[in-house]
């Protein structure tokens, strides 16, 4: 075990990096210990209907990213480092938690995220790992495991970064058409107005929530969820703050989420 003056800081990612992921890079900086960055398409958290074989490998890219953002290590294991034989033991996080919104549609995904994350705790053995926003419920679920297993490790959550018209930065982003690129921008205006609607003093959180929905679908979007939920445990709300509002969305064959706080998780 690494003593805590050496003991990294960690950005776990999935490659094909953009400016949010080289936020996180720069928030392990800022905590002045070496800053360790992985790629890993992790297939345990990829249902066999999603786009694990399409998901976008940009090594030599994401390679020169890092160098830039001043990571000090890159870790890219292949599939059989990461599982040299079949991973029988997995970590399955509380149902009332993992299986509702994200959980709720892709069944089983938070299993395979709290495995490989905790296989990478052990390998790496940091002492700050951080994870974006942009995957609220997964932060959430990460920093539950850190805290109920009892590892020494402090999970910080990073800022959402936006392109210019709201859209929250994300690797899929490259799926969408030209033509969706424009369009993309409206779930982050559908959460904006849900968002408005609760600091105007609206709580008829159904309400708002069915509006969004509505107004998604009906620019051609399938909506999966849009909820209202407040910000510990994501149960429905009890009272106008704190809260955070969800969306996910497919826009042609892209799937999409995004969340907007309105509340702090730091």
């Amino acid at each position: 075990m690494l003593d805590g003056s050496s003991r990294p800081a960690l950005v776990p990612t999935m490659g094909n990096l953009h400016e949010g992921h080289l936020s996180l890079v720069r928030i392990a900086r800022s905590r002045r210990r070496p800053v360790v960055a992985t790629i890993f398409v992790n297939r345990l958290q990829f249902a066999p209907t999603d786009d694990f074989d399409q998901y976008p490998r940009t090594l030599s890219r994401d390679t020169e990213l890092l160098e830039d953002a001043s990571c000090d290590i890159l870790f890219a294991p292949t599939a059989s480092e990461m599982y040299p034989e079949p991973q029988s033991y997995k970590v399955h996080p509380p149902e009332d938690l993992a299986n509702i919104l994200e959980g709720q549609f892709r069944p089983g995904f938070f299993t395979g995220v709290c495995t490989v994350v905790l296989k990478l705790f052990n390998i790496v053995q940091p002492q700050i790992a951080v994870f974006g926003k942009k995957d609220y419920q997964q932060l959430l679920i990460i920093r539950d495991m850190a805290r109920q297993l009892a590892l020494p490790i402090e999970v910080l959550g990073g800022e959402t970064v936006r392109e210019g018209d709201g859209l929250a930065m994300s690797s899929r982003n490259a799926y969408l058409s030209p033509a969706e690129r424009v369009e993309s921008a409206q779930l982050h205006t559908a959460l904006q107005r849900m968002a408005d609607g609760v600091r105007a003093g609206r709580c008829d959180w159904d309400g708002l929530q069915r509006e969004a929905s509505d107004a998604l679908d009906a620019r051609g979007w399938k909506t999966d969820y849009v909820a209202i939920r407040q910000p510990d445990r994501l149960s429905k709300p009890a009272t106008s703050s704190p809260l955070v509002v969800f969306a996910a969305a497919r826009l042609g064959t892209t799937r999409l989420i995004d969340n907007i706080e309105l509340s702090s998780l730091s």
